[in-house]
C-alpha cells in the first residue's frame, strides 16, 4: 500500500489541515511553531510500528486544548487522522477476485482513526452495484466440481457404549452425489446469466443441497462449504454500501496498512564507549521493550549493523586470571614426644628433631593455559573489530558523498573506540574529534539504514527536523540519502531549511503555516499563506525554488526563466529524464525559475533581478499564446536584442505550432488519464479523447471542451496535471516516444550549448 495523501483533524494545533499529497519523499516546510511536528505525530499514531510511549493516543495531550472539555468524554466520535492509500496489486487482486469487484473501484482506500483507538475503512471510489458479473462465479464452480470429483466418501466408526455390542459404523454415502448434483444445477443457472442480481442469489441459495450427512472427517463437506461461502460473500456485495462492512476486507486493510516510524531525536554516539555501561543500557532497554533514548537506539544500531556482540567483545578482551605464585620453605623443629618404655612400667618424655614444610606467597602470575587462552581471545576480538570496520566503511561510502572515510574499531580493556580517517587527513582521529556534521550523519546512517531495511522494512518514515546541524552542502547530501532510502520506504520530513528541499522535485514541498486563528494548515500552493504574520513560514520553499533569487541558491547554477509552476515541473521532468538516459550531461545545474505569469518575466520582473546578478542574460522559455508573443517581441526589441535574442525560446520554435505551450512537448499518452479525471462529465458518451487532435495545441482544445460542456476546471489544474505527468516520466518503466525525446534534446541543446555541456 502506498500513501497518496493524508488529512489531520482535531489534533493538538490542527483543526483541519486540508489534504496533504504525498510522494515517495514529501517535505513539510514552515517555521518553528507552525505545527509541522503535529502533522507528523498524528500520522504516526494512525499505525505506529510500536504503540508504546509517545506513540500512544493520549486524549489529554492530543486533543486541541480549546475543545478538550467538550470532547474528552466522547473519544469514539472524534477523528484525528485520515490517510488515503493506493492498494498494491496483491491486495486489490485478493479483494477483486473474492468479491467480483473491478480494480478501479477498490484501488484507493481511506483509513481513519479516532481518539478511542478505533479505525474506520472507506473505499471512496466504490459504489454499491445492482448486479455482479457471473463470470467469476462460473470459474469457482467448475474448480469446486473438479476438486470434489477427486474426493472419496468417508466412513466413521464410533465405539459402542455397551459392552458386547458392535461398534457403530456410519458412512457419508450419497453426500458426494448430492453435492455434485447441486453444484451442477447452480452452474447451469449461473451459465445462463451475464450478471446476477439479488433475486438471482435468492434462487441460488434455494439450490443448496439439503440432508447432507455431517461426518467430522468428511472432505467433501468442507469443499462445498467453501464454495457456498463464496456465493454468499459475492451476494453480500449487493447489500452493503461499502466493502469495509465485510469483516474480512476491513481486517485485510488494517493488516496490510504500512506502519509509521517517527524520529525527532537523533542521538550522536560517544566516540569512546565504556562497554560495561553500554551492555547495561542495552540490556535494560531490551527488558523494557522500548528504546528510551536516541543514544541508546544508535548504540544498539551500531552493534547490530556491524554484527558485533558488545558483551562478547568485552569478554574477549579480559586479561587472564591472576593466580598466587608460592614458595615452599623447609625447616627443622624440635618436638617433645612421649614414648612407652617396654622394660619399665610408665612413659618417658623425649625431645626429637622433625622436618616441616610451609609456603608463602611471593607474587601473582596467570597460568600458562590462561595466558594462551587470553591471547587467542584477543586475536579473535581484533579480527572481529577489523572486519566490522571494513564492512562499515564500505556501506558508509555508498551514502556519504562529502569525503572518502575509513572507520576502524578498537577495544582497549573496557573501552570501545571509533577511529576515523579520510583521504585528505589520513591520520586516525576519534569520531568525537571530527565535525558534528559527520557525527550526526554517522548516527543518522546507522539508525535509518538499519531500522528501515531490517527492523522496519516497508514502513513509512516520519522525520522531524532532520539534518539541521549539517553544513548546507551536507544537507544536500542528505537529500540524496533520502532519495535512495525512499526506494524502499516513503519519507515525510519536516524542515525549515531551503537546502533540504529538492529543487528538481519542488512539488514534493508542502507549506505549513498558522491561519489567522492560530491553527495549523498545510497546502501544496507555495504562494499560499503569505501574510505579514506568516510569510516566513514558506521562506525556505521560496528560497529553494529561486523565488527569492538567493545568490546562495543560484551560485554555480544556470537559471532558466519559465512562465509558471506547471512549466517548471514539466521541464524539470524532462531534464531528469534526459540526464538519466545519458542524453545530456550539463556541467551546471539547470534551475527553472517560475516568474508567476508572463507579466512578471520582463525587465521589471525576474529578468531584471537576474540580469543584474549575472554577466549573461538568463534563458527564457515562453508559451506561444498571445501573452507569450507580446513578451517575446518586447524582449528581443530591448534587453534581448542582437545575439541575446537566441536566449528567448518559444514553444512554437520547438513544436512549429502556433499558440502552443510547454504542455505540447509532452506525450499525450501520459496526459490522457489525468485529463479524463479533470474533464469528467456526467455524459458517458462525451470524452475529451474522442475530440483530441494530435497536431494542434492541447491547451486551446481543453479550453474549448470545457466551454462546450460547461465544465468548471479546478483551481491549479495545470499544476496538478504537470505533477502527474512528471511522476510518470520519471518512472523507470515509462516509455517515451522518440519524437518527444527528439524535441526535448533540441530544447536542452539550446539551453546547454556544446561549450557548457
Amino acid at each position: 500500500m502506498i500513501l497518496k495523501r493524508f488529512q489531520v483533524t482535531n489534533f493538538r494545533s490542527v483543526l483541519e489541515s486540508g489534504w496533504i499529497d504525498c510522494d515517495n519523499i514529501t517535505s513539510l516546510v514552515g517555521v518553528n511553531e507552525a505545527g509541522k511536528s503535529n502533522l507528523l505525530l498524528a500520522l504516526w499514531k494512525l499505525n505506529p510500528a510500536r504503540e508504546e510511549g509517545d506513540a500512544k493516543i493520549e486524549t489529554r495531550d492530543d486533543m486541541p486544548r480549546g475543545y478538550y472539555t467538550e470532547w474528552k468524554d466522547k473519544p469514539k466520535d472524534i477523528k484525528f487522522i485520515t490517510a488515503e492509500f493506493e492498494l498494491g496489486d496483491d491486495v486489490s487482486s485478493k479483494i477483486s477476485s473474492a468479491y467480483s469487484c473491478a480494480n478501479e473501484f477498490i484501488n484507493i482506500v481511506q483509513v481513519s482513526r479516532y481518539f478511542n483507538g478505533d479505525w474506520t475503512v472507506h473505499f471512496p471510489n466504490y459504489s454499491k452495484p445492482s448486479t455482479v458479473s457471473a463470470e467469476t462465479l462460473l470459474g469457482e464452480l467448475v474448480a469446486a466440481q473438479g476438486r470434489i470429483n477427486k474426493l472419496a466418501e468417508v466412513t466413521e466408526t464410533t465405539p459402542s457404549k455397551n459392552e458386547g455390542e458392535e461398534d457403530i459404523v456410519v458412512t457419508e454415502s450419497g453426500n458426494k452425489e448430492n453435492v455434485l448434483n447441486a453444484l451442477q444445477k447452480i452452474y447451469d443457472f449461473v451459465r445462463e446469466k451475464e450478471s446476477l442480481d439479488e433475486g438471482d442469489f435468492a434462487n441460488l441459495k434455494s439450490l443448496f443441497p439439503t440432508g447432507l450427512k455431517p461426518l467430522k472427517t468428511s472432505k467433501i463437506l468442507p469443499e462445498f462449504k467453501s464454495i457456498e461461502q463464496k456465493i454468499l460473500d459475492i451476494a453480500s456485495i449487493l447489500e452493503i454500501d461499502d466493502l469495509s462492512e465485510i469483516d474480512s476486507v476491513f481486517n485485510m486493510i488494517i493488516d496490510e496498512m504500512p506502519s509509521f516510524v517517527y524520529y525527532s531525536d537523533y542521538g550522536n554516539l560517544d566516540a569512546e564507549i565504556y562497554l560495561p555501561e553500554a551492555i547495561r543500557m542495552l540490556k535494560e532497554s531490551k527488558n523494557k521493550g522500548f528504546i528510551s533514548t536516541a543514544k541508546v537506539r544508535t548504540l544498539r544500531m551500531l552493534f547490530e549493523f556491524v554484527k558485533l556482540d558488545p558483551n562478547q567483545i568485552w569478554e574477549l578482551g579480559r586479561d587472564p586470571a591472576l593466580q598466587k605464585e608460592v614458595e615452599t620453605i623447609t625447616h627443622t623443629v624440635t618436638k617433645t614426644v612421649t614414648k612407652v618404655n617396654n622394660q619399665h612400667v610408665g612413659n618417658t618424655a623425649v625431645s626429637e628433631p622433625e622436618t616441616e614444610k610451609s609456603t608463602k606467597t611471593v607474587g601473582l602470575k596467570p597460568s600458562d593455559v590462561d595466558i594462551a587462552t587470553a591471547k587467542d581471545n584477543k586475536a579473535e576480538r581484533k579480527i572481529q573489530l577489523n572486519s566490522a570496520g571494513t564492512n562499515l566503511t564500505k556501506k558508509f561510502k555508498e551514502w556519504w558523498k562529502q569525503g572518502d572515510y575509513t572507520f576502524r574499531f578498537s577495544a582497549d580493556g573496557d573501552y570501545f573506540t571509533i577511529w576515523v580517517s579520510d583521504s585528505v587527513r589520513p591520520d586516525e582521529i576519534e569520531l568525537r574529534e571530527r565535525s558534528t556534521g559527520l557525527q550526526w550523519f554517522f548516527s543518522f546512517f546507522l539508525v535509518f539504514l538499519v531500522e528501515s531495511q531490517e527492523a522496519h522494512k516497508g514502513t513509512i518514515l516520519l522525520l522531524d527536523e532532520a539534518g539541521l546541524t549539517l553544513h548546507p552542502l551536507a544537507q544536500k547530501d542528505l537529500v540524496a540519502f533520502f532519495e535512495n532510502l525512499s526506494e524502499s520506504n516513503q519519507i515525510i520530513h519536516a524542515t525549515h531549511s531551503p537546502f533540504l528541499i529538492d529543487i528538481n522535485n519542488i512539488e514534493r514541498a508542502k507549506v505549513v503555516y498558522a491561519d489567522p486563528d492560530g491553527y495549523t494548515v498545510a497546502s501544496s500552493n507555495l504562494r499560499e499563506g503569505i501574510t505579514s504574520a506568516n510569510k516566513k513560514s514558506i521562506f525556505a520553499a521560496h528560497a529553494a525554488l529561486g523565488l527569492s533569487v538567493s545568490e546562495v541558491i543560484l551560485q554555480g547554477c544556470q537559471p532558466v526563466i519559465v512562465e509558471g509552476e506547471s512549466d517548471q515541473h514539466l521541464l524539470n521532468a524532462i531534464k531528469l529524464y534526459l540526464i538519466r538516459e545519458g542524453k545530456i550531461s550539463p556541467t551546471k545545474e539547470l534551475v527553472f525559475l517560475p516568474a508567476g505569469g508572463t507579466s512578471n518575466v520582463g525587465v521589471q520582473g525576474i529578468v531584471g533581478i537576474l540580469g543584474g546578478k549575472n554577466e549573461e542574460l538568463p534563458h527564457i522559455i515562453l508559451d506561444s499564446d498571445g501573452n507569450g508573443k507580446a513578451m517575446e517581441k518586447n524582449l528581443i526589441s530591448g534587453l534581448y536584442s542582437g545575439d541575446a535574442k537566441e536566449r528567448v525560446i518559444t514553444a512554437k520554435s520547438l513544436t512549429n505550432l502556433d499558440n502552443s505551450e510547454v504542455e505540447d512537448l509532452m506525450p499525450y499518452s501520459l496526459m490522457k488519464k489525468e485529463l479524463e479525471r479533470i474533464l469528467r462529465i456526467d455524459d458517458d458518451d462525451i470524452e475529451f479523447d474522442d475530440e483530441y487532435v494530435a497536431d494542434a495545441p492541447i491547451i486551446p482544445q481543453i479550453q474549448k471542451f470545457v466551454d462546450d460542456n460547461s465544465i468548471t476546471l479546478p483551481k491549479g489544474w495545470k499544476v496538478e496535471l504537470a505533477k502527474k505527468v512528471k511522476n510518470l516520466i520519471l518512472r523507470p518503466k515509462t516509455e517515451i516516444e522518440s519524437k518527444n525525446v527528439d524535441l526535448w534534446i533540441k530544447l536542452f541543446d539550446h539551453l546547454t550549448p556544446p561549450a557548457a555541456k
